[in-house]
């Protein structure tokens, strides 16, 4: 496959420096002038149902993370081209410690509700998402800033009740004035300025406190396309808000997240000319580069921030839980199912960590992610005498609205394959990502189920912080190790990116020792485009760019 540019730490340095500097702006998608691009106009992009109300601090999947990108921009943006940080709502970011930040937010910003975004936006959201009676999936994010501990309950698995929190707001953000804000963090935190273009960090109107759940049904954001309608299972519908003051804006008047449970549906609808951005080509469409030949210059490749794992259910979690993890994992020939069923867009992963992020290191997981039947056989016994018992039948859960089916039986045929007569690995469908994700949350998965990730922002702190630290919100397995959080927070209080980065790596090595989850592998992008539309632009996270795309 054709090999894009890959996110560096140069690339991660100059962000960071940018940001530091105060400086903003920058080309990021085509101008509307320079590239003779189309204004006005309607597009339908690929998309499914959220898991939850499209909240920033309560959105931690795709489905309602595209959207949620649409509707709110936050102090920081990433380049579509290379995902370099730099600011869009920050007037400055500054720092001589890494410890406390001041934030100069620009003036002029409005809500969608024609309100304007001040300082206070931004404390009031934060505070309200990392206060832990709310609730909210992502308030783990702020786990850095001073006084984060404080806003939480002792055992938030068994309840968290208004009251039972030793504070509800982080001591760490205070308002200023009306446009600034400082952050003050536990340790010092080098990372932290390119970490705040996502989604989590964005402000709120005051409108939304008033009654959070009716927000989330009817969003009022501060980004390029305003809310306009959601029908359950259907269709998301967002417009451009006119009054939007970014430096980037987007050429069309209108864009619709139209939700499919098909990707092949997806796909003949694509062809048809009712579709005009699908991101995830079928299977089908790859085998012999039948897409290729349907697509011509309309299909689209690309390395993007995103791999795939699988999870074993915390209910096994005990003796030979990591055991039976490496068994299954050496039963697993990844190179023959991204070769056979993703005809080669995908590649075989060897550790946790997105080849294109900043920290990416090869070969973290070491022996246990090759296949080894052999070994596995011997791994899967060793499983068993530390007290692993071993199901005769075990399901691996995938949700049936994404194009998951056909690998998720290769994966339960292969292990099946290698251990037959111990267990059998059985692939079984939930209806939709949300449902499945629903599940996940309640702690209701009874076997290995799919957990991929598409990074937030590029660097090696985004695949291991949120998914391996303990209590983390995104870390389904449970995992909890103390020399992996040790080796985390000492990597997040480090002096420099370049020093933070390479403790981030220690940690990852670690992983391989626990393995909390089996790597499969990194993901391609095949995508493409109706022929509708022009100036199409996919970023390294492997999303539509709204603001170049633009209708003929």
């Amino acid at each position: 496959m054709r090999r894009s540019r890959t996110v560096s730490a140069a690339a991660l340095l100059a962000g960071s420096a940018l940001l530091l500097s105060a400086c903003s702006g920058g080309d990021g998608g085509d101008d509307a002038d320079e590239a003779g691009a189309k204004s006005g106009g309607e597009i339908v992009n690929r998309g499914c149902q959220p898991e939850n109300p499209l909240v920033p601090g309560d959105t931690n999947e795709t489905c309602g993370g595209d959207v949620v990108d649409a509707l709110f921009t936050g102090l920081v943006e990433y380049d579509a081209e290379t995902a370099e940080a730099r600011n869009a709502m920050a007037e400055s970011i500054e720092t001589e410690d890494n410890k406390t930040f001041t934030v100069k937010v620009k003036e002029g910003w409005k809500f969608h509700d024609g309100t304007d975004v001040k300082a206070k936006n931004f404390v009031d959201a934060w505070n309200y998402t990392a206060y832990g009676p709310n609730g909210l999936q992502n308030g783990w994010w702020f786990e850095q800033v001073k006084g984060f501990a404080d806003t939480q309950c002792e055992d938030p698995e068994a309840g968290c009740k208004d009251g039972e929190t030793k504070a509800k707001e982080l001591a760490g953000l205070k308002v200023v004035d009306d446009y600034t804000f400082t952050i003050e963090t536990e340790a010092p935190f080098s990372v932290l300025p390119a970490k705040l273009g996502y989604t989590v960090f964005s402000p709120l109107p005051d409108s939304f406190f008033d009654d959070p759940d009716a927000f989330g049904r009817k969003p009022v954001g501060n980004g390029a396309f305003k809310f306009d309608s959601w029908a359950d299972n259907q269709e998301i519908v967002t417009s451009k808000f006119a009054d939007y003051v970014g430096e980037q804006k987007p050429n069309v008047d209108k864009v619709t997240f139209k939700h499919y449970q098909d990707m092949d549906a997806a796909y003949d609808d694509l062809l048809a000319g009712n579709l005009d951005f699908h991101d995830q080509i079928p299977t089908a469409a790859l085998a012999g580069e039948k897409w290729k030949d349907d697509l011509a210059d309309r299909a689209i490749e690309r390395e993007v921030g995103i791999i795939q794992t699988v999870t074993l259910a915390p209910k096994f979690k005990g003796p030979g839980y990591s055991e039976f993890n490496k068994a299954v994992s050496l039963a697993v020939n990844r190179e023959q199912i991204t070769d056979k069923i993703f005809h080669g867009t995908y590649t075989p992963a060897t550790g946790w960590v997105s080849p294109v992020v900043d920290g990416y290191q090869e070969d973290a997981c070491g022996e246990w992610c090759t296949y080894d039947p052999d070994k596995a056989k011997d791994m899967l016994e060793e499983a068993k005498s530390k007290g692993f018992k071993v199901p005769k039948e075990l399901a691996t859960y995938y949700n049936a609205d994404g194009d998951h089916k056909p690998w998720s039986e290769a994966f339960a045929n292969q292990v099946s394959q290698v251990f037959e007569g111990e267990f059998k690995l059985v692939a079984k469908p939930y209806p939709t990502f949300a449902e499945l994700r629903a599940d996940v949350n309640d702690r209701k998965i009874d076997g290995f189920f799919r957990t991929g990730w598409q990074m937030d922002f590029p660097h090696i702190e985004n695949f291991l912080n949120p998914l391996v630290k303990t209590g983390a919100a995104s870390n389904d397995g449970l995992y909890s190790n103390k020399a992996v959080d040790d080796k985390l927070n000492e990597a997040d209080a480090a002096d420099s990116t370049e020093e933070a980065t390479k403790l981030y790596q220690d940690a990852e090595k670690l992983l391989a020792d626990d393995m909390p989850n089996i790597p499969m592998w990194y993901y391609g992008l095949a995508a493409g485009h109706s022929e509708k539309v022009e100036n199409v632009k996919v970023t390294p996270f492997g999303t539509l760019d709204l603001y170049s795309i633009s209708v003929k």
